[in-house]
């Protein structure tokens, strides 16, 4: 597991990997996560794998047992930070970088509403 100052946060604040890794560090429910993959074609298990990898993040995966909409059994997942890291990341930096991704978050959310 890489350190504190090992850790990077994405470049890009529009990202789909600067919007997960934002959720997480502000400890959103993680339910409010489909509208950010909307139209999109890659998964969530994807995007978190490179923020562990690539990126440094220790995100934890919990998976329970659930019913999907025709009455079949499934697992899903559930991730997050521990709250060690959050209050280590802001301490470093994450509280700027989490407002720049929600001010590109707004600025699309607006283009959108334009179109």
């Amino acid at each position: 597991m890489k350190k504190d100052a090992e850790r990077r946060f994405p470049a890009g604040p529009a990202t789909l990997r600067a919007q997960v890794l934002a959720v997480l560090l502000a400890s959103d429910d993680m339910t409010g996560m489909a509208s950010i993959f909307d139209h999109r074609k890659v998964a969530l298990n994807t995007v978190v794998r490179a923020l562990v990898r690539k990126y440094g993040w220790p995100i934890e995966r919990h998976d329970f047992p659930t019913n999907t909409a025709d009455g079949r059994a499934a697992w899903a997942s559930v991730y997050s930070l521990p709250r060690d890291v959050i209050d280590a990341a802001m301490a470093n930096g994450g509280s700027d970088w989490l407002d720049g991704v929600r001010a590109a978050r707004m600025a699309r959310a607006r283009r959108v509403v334009r179109r």
